[in-house]
């Protein structure tokens, strides 16, 4: 009886039903298998926990990506402090990465993170760093890392002489904190400087301040526009004349909003650039754009080469540009015989309120990468805390106007006689030691932006404002509110910063839903639903038969 039961329609549609769902449910398990073998780079990456002991019966081979603008004194200090390290742990090979710029070094991250291939250290910025965390556990927080008493700051068991976390300067310091956590250590700091063609300034009947104000700036920057009657420029008697260069715009814009205490952002990524005071900045800096009197690096080239020929009187560019500034700079882009003989002196940038200065403190920090094997990770730390020992730090420091991050590097006697320029540092660039000493004296005048997922994208934004006004000045645009309502509208779009007012702190500690997770819950979905589908039918059919 049984067997006749099976043999008739009823047990060839039982038959059907149990196929398809058979095979629903092996679609469902591939496609499980499928996302989680492609989650398992960087989704199925577990926190990071610091082993007992570090196994040096081990070899490790860890990867550092480092960024050098074809500076081989840099190149070199990397080289040296990899020997210095591989001495100390002999088991650990530090495979060295070079890069011409951190936005490459970003790209190459972001594009490495959904294959688990991305380097053990970095050299990179915290807006970076708050992009890369939104695949879960890709970098490390250091907190407990910080804290751990053997091989955390300063701990007992490292082979070298490190800063503890009282020694790291706390402004350097703050910038790593993302959220609740530290991802990040500083290993660089700069600020930005206005060089000043001192000879110029004097000639048109100016002196040079201590401190400059905008309104000076403008000022002497329209005077250096008068011309001879022949049409060469009467300050240099050449065609020549790009009074004020600004290397970097987004800061430029960022530090003047921070001088007028307007708003930029908040901590969690709410965006209120899109200001009347952001507005007014702008129509400020169009008026000099359009005599000819300002201009940007992107628009007209790098500062320090109209400087040293004679073609400017103000370059505002970072205090790691210094050894580039002057008739007399190490470091030079331009044919000799276009050099022009004048004196360089080194001032904040310009202020608002001369008598309360602020400027952004800048410069690259290192991050650890979680890998599968918390030894590995241990072993990459211990590299990157390396970084902060005096001879790293103090090296470094030298090759360009860069400040120590550390209180104990700072405070060395082999950096103070750098400072000073004497003995064996008596050839030193003064320029250079002028720019640094302008950031040290100035550490708690100096602020950072916040760092969020997105944070990146809106100082790009900044900077892209004075951009567009400036090329829309040029062009002989006219600038007034309807311009401002459009460029506020097609720089949000063109950043999607809309999307970031959305962010809060938890979103930001935990980032976006990985696209492999949204592709896993869609396919969870679908495969239900194609059940559904198919059952409906199927008993649909049958009460049609009967």
């Amino acid at each position: 009886m049984m067997k006749k039961l099976f043999k008739g329609p009823k047990a060839s549609c039982l038959r059907r039903t149990k196929a398809v769902r058979a095979l629903a449910a092996a679609l469902l398990t591939a496609l499980l298998a499928g996302l989680l073998s492609g989650c398992h780079g960087t989704q199925g990456l577990d926190p990071f926990e610091m082993p007992e002991e570090f196994d040096t019966s081990r070899q490790y081979e860890i990867t550092f990506w480092a960024k050098n603008d074809t500076n081989v004194a840099q190149t070199r200090i990397y080289e040296a402090a990899i020997a210095g390290f591989e001495a100390l742990y002999p088991n650990v090979h530090v495979n060295l990465r070079l890069y011409t710029d951190y936005g490459r070094i970003y790209n190459d991250v972001i594009t490495n993170i959904a294959t688990n291939t991305t380097p053990n250290v970095c050299v990179t910025y915290p807006d970076h760093i708050a992009t890369y965390m939104t695949g879960s556990n890709v970098v490390v927080p250091l907190d407990d890392v910080f804290q751990n008493a053997k091989y955390g700051l300063a701990g007992s068991e490292l082979r070298f002489d490190g800063p503890s976390f009282s020694q790291i300067v706390p402004q350097y310091i703050g910038e790593c904190r993302i959220g609740e956590h530290w991802y990040a250590i500083p290993y660089m700091r700069s600020s930005e400087a206005l060089y000043i063609n001192k000879t110029f300034v004097e000639k048109l009947g100016y002196e040079v301040p201590e401190v400059a104000t905008w309104d000076w700036i403008w000022e002497v920057s329209e005077a250096a526009m008068a011309k001879n009657p022949d049409g060469t420029f009467a300050l240099n008697g050449q065609n020549v004349m790009i009074p004020f260069i600004y290397k970097s715009t987004d800061n430029m814009m960022i530090q003047q909003l921070r001088q007028k205490g307007a708003p930029y952002s908040t901590e969690d990524g709410e965006v209120l650039i899109f200001s009347d005071v952001t507005k007014e900045l702008l129509k400020e800096i169009s008026k000099h754009a359009g005599s000819g009197a300002f201009s940007t690096f992107k628009i007209s080239s790098y500062p320090a080469n109209f400087l040293n020929a004679g073609q400017s009187v103000f370059s505002i560019d970072s205090t790691a540009g210094a050894t580039w500034m002057g008739s007399k700079a190490p470091n030079i882009d331009i044919a000799a015989d276009r050099i022009v003989e004048f004196e360089t002196v080194v001032r904040p940038i310009p202020q608002f309120d001369a008598e309360h200065p602020v400027m952004i403190s800048q410069g690259p920090s290192i991050c650890v990468f979680n890998k599968q094997d918390p030894q590995e990770v241990l072993a990459s730390w211990l590299f990157a805390q390396y970084m902060l020992t005096n001879d790293v730090q103090t090296a470094y420091a030298r090759t360009e106007g860069y400040v120590p991050v550390t209180t104990k590097a700072q405070q060395d006697p082999d950096y103070e006689a750098y400072l000073s320029g004497e003995g064996k540092y008596a050839d030193e660039y003064s320029i250079k030691l002028d720019a640094t000493r302008l950031i040290l004296d100035n550490i708690p005048n100096t602020f950072t932006t916040p760092v969020f997922n997105g944070s990146a994208s809106l100082r790009d934004a900044a900077g892209q404002m004075i951009e567009n006004v400036c090329k829309s000045m040029r062009r002989g645009q006219t600038v007034d509110d309807a311009y401002f309502d459009s460029l506020y509208s097609s720089v949000n779009s063109l950043y999607r910063l809309d999307q970031l007012s959305s962010t809060t702190a938890g979103k930001k500690e935990l980032g976006p839903l990985p696209e492999t997770s949204k592709l896993l819950l869609g396919g969870i979905a679908a495969a239900w639903v194609l059940i559904g589908i198919y059952v409906i039918w199927d008993r649909s059919k049958a009460r049609r038969k009967s």
